[in-house]
């Protein structure tokens, strides 16, 4: 075999990885929202999330994309686990597809369907409108190329009539339970390696349809490919949260409970798939000559999409009856890491080792934006405590002391923790953005990069008025009056206010939020705040309270509006507005 062979044969394995990979991103880019929210919709019970599972991974070509979506949902508390196993199981039945599109193109010669799809392809991509189907068209001639020149690359090594390779594959023997063994942990161990089951898989078509492997062998090699697919998931979601890595693991709990039920009826279901296609598995080449087993066996890349799609579908039929199950036994294994949530500044959602498709990082981007949001209300939550702790009297203000420095702390804490999540967050988002993305996927990061950067505003503004609180607490300066304290609590209450319809803006649908709402509270704040400062001059020239604790009492009302401005400029960066 000439070196020239080997790098064709890899350069054509590179095409077909990349065809499929932009066959993916471009129909994801095509399909995105809507299939977050068909994800979402669909799933009531187990079947319906079995079927959306299949169907949405055979719209994008990726079980990968499947499976990130759905731990997203999962993580938003937008799916239950046990929804999220039901689609996982769909997105193996769905993936099959693909096994398909392969044996197709290992069987007949369409390569010369290429070549319009490349020159239409290019057309569409200069113009703007339509150049995601430009870029699918582009996937899929890659593809179509590929598999051609895998084909014929195939056919050219003549792998079937090779001594060398025969003698190779002869010296396992093909009825021992070993052989199996070996094949399938070589198939997990590739498969791993190059990161790409189609790539295995192609590999597997060729010397099965070449006749230098016996089926039996390159079904174990399909099977122990969908052992190491999950392996990648479960390495990827080791950095992940908890839901993530229970997810991962359910997905390899399925393959792995398959493989083992398939390894005691090995032998009469692969027959079996062999009946239905019409392949013979008894043939003997010395018996019917080269010309008759060639042509029998150009019929196992067939056998193989079958039996990949027979195994998955059978699979999902006796394990969709124990997912309540199939959970327990997932959290019984991972469980939930005991961290104390004010400690925990990690992001919670967004995890780098599950960033495969840039579209679908927008998603976990904004989940972890509602939860820096909701952090941020209970930082200002703890100000407004530590406002009623710093009114005790003289008498009573020793005994709280401990209460009051412990509280102050957690506040300095959350100003730490909201300055990394704005770090985090943003490099997230930038690394994200490097990617070819959406236009509408372009804008939503440029306006969460505007969100996150505003609510770390909030922190600041947050921390400034604890800052001004203690040092009020432990200088000399006289107490507020009774009617400042009123004043302020009721200037809190309307900026707690502002910051609840923020949070329910973050949390919702944009369509169903009232604006209005939002602009009605801030000018309530802004004229309480101007009422507040024109009558704070007149109790200071009345000598109701001294210069300086009016200095004080008006930095905290302030700080207020301020706040009140930055919840805005969320609210507005999230609907869109400027």
């Amino acid at each position: 075999m000439s070196i020239w062979v080997i790098f064709t044969l890899l350069g054509s394995l590179a095409l077909l990885m990349f065809g499929m990979k932009t066959m993916s991103e471009a129909l994801q880019k095509m399909a995105g929202p809507q299939l977050r929210h068909v994800l979402g919709a669909m799933t009531t019970n187990r079947f319906t999330g079995m079927l959306t599972g299949t169907l949405v991974t055979a719209s994008v070509q990726s079980s990968t994309a499947t499976t990130v979506m759905t731990v997203s949902f999962v993580n938003a508390g937008l799916l239950t686990l046990a929804q999220a196993i039901s689609v996982i199981m769909g997105a193996n039945i769905g993936t099959t597809l693909t096994a398909w599109i392969m044996s197709a193109g290992m069987s007949f010669d369409v390569s010369s369907l290429s070549y319009p799809a490349f020159f239409i392809g290019i057309i569409l991509i200069y113009q703007k409108k339509y150049r995601y189907i430009g870029d699918f068209l582009f996937g899929i001639a890659f593809l179509i190329f590929a598999l051609a020149i895998l084909r014929k690359t195939g056919q050219d090594m003549h792998l079937g009539e090779n001594q060398a390779v025969l003698d190779f594959f002869a010296s396992f023997d093909p009825n021992s339970f070993l052989t199996t063994l070996v094949f399938l942990v070589l198939g997990g161990i590739l498969t791993f390696c190059v990161q790409s089951s189609a790539a295995v898989m192609a590999i597997t078509m060729i010397l099965c349809s070449s006749g230098a492997l016996p089926i039996y062998q390159g079904i174990a090699l399909v099977m122990g490919e969908n052992i190491g697919t999950t392996v990648t998931s479960n390495l990827a979601a080791m950095s992940a949260n908890t839901q993530a890595r229970r997810a991962a693991l359910a997905h390899m709990f399925f393959n792995v409970f398959g493989v083992i039920w398939i390894l005691f009826i090995f032998r009469p279901f692969i027959d079996m798939v062999c009946g239905w296609v019409g392949y013979d598995v008894d043939m003997q080449k010395e018996v019917v000559g080269a010309q008759a087993f060639l042509a029998n066996a150009a019929k196992l890349s067939f056998v193989l999409a079958a039996f990949h799609t027979s195994f998955n579908v059978v699979n999902t039929f006796i394990l969709i009856w124990f997912i309540p199950q199939i959970e327990k036994f997932v959290c019984w294994v991972i469980k939930p890491k005991k961290v104390d949530e004010e400690e925990d500044f990690r992001l919670h959602f967004i995890t780098a080792g599950f960033m495969k498709t840039p579209e679908l990082s927008v998603l976990e981007a904004q989940k972890e934006i509602q939860s820096f949001s909701e952090r941020m209300q209970r930082m200002f939550g703890m100000v407004r405590e530590l406002l009623t702790l710093s009114s005790s009297s003289n008498s009573k203000k020793d005994s709280q002391a401990g209460d009051f420095n412990k509280l102050y702390t957690r506040i300095e804490k959350y100003e730490g923790i909201s300055d990394n999540m704005e770090l985090e967050i943003a490099n997230y988002l930038n690394s994200v953005s490097d990617a070819h993305l959406s236009d509408d996927t372009k804008a939503k990061i440029r306006a969460m990069l505007r969100e996150v950067s505003e609510l770390e505003s909030i922190g600041d503004a947050c921390f400034n008025m604890a800052r001004t609180i203690s040092r009020k607490y432990n200088g000399k300066e006289d107490h507020f009056v009774e009617k400042q304290y009123d004043h302020l609590h009721q200037m809190m209450e309307l900026t707690d206010q502002s910051l609840s319809q923020m949070n329910r803006l973050l949390q919702g649908r944009k369509e169903s939020f009232d604006i209005n709402r939002t602009f009605n509270i801030e000018n309530e704040i802004n004229n309480y705040r101007n009422q507040l400062k024109s009558q704070n001059i007149t109790d200071v020239n009345n000598h109701e309270y001294t210069y300086a604790v009016g200095t004080i009492y008006m930095d905290l009302i302030n700080e207020c509006e301020k706040l009140g401005d930055y919840v805005v400029n969320v609210v507005e960066a999230r609907m869109g507005l400027h």
